[in-house]
């Protein structure tokens, strides 16, 4: 399947959001998800199956002095 991740195309095998984070080896602590122009809780992300066309936006907040 293919999905647009950050704005670029990516090809994937079907899994949850919490699979593709933790394949990717993303720090969940300040991470926020958008998927399809929605922002999933992180409680949610093994539930929400991403599908064929699919957006996500992956969003780390940093904060500095």
């Amino acid at each position: 399947m293919q999905l647009k991740i950050n704005g670029k195309r990516e090809n994937l095998q079907p899994c949850s959001i919490a699979d593709y984070i933790q394949a990717k080896g993303l720090n969940t602590t300040s991470l926020v998800v958008e998927h399809n122009q929605k922002i999933i809780k992180q409680d949610q992300w093994d539930a929400v199956r991403l599908k064929d066309d699919d957006t996500l936006e992956l969003l780390s907040f940093v904060g500095g002095g």
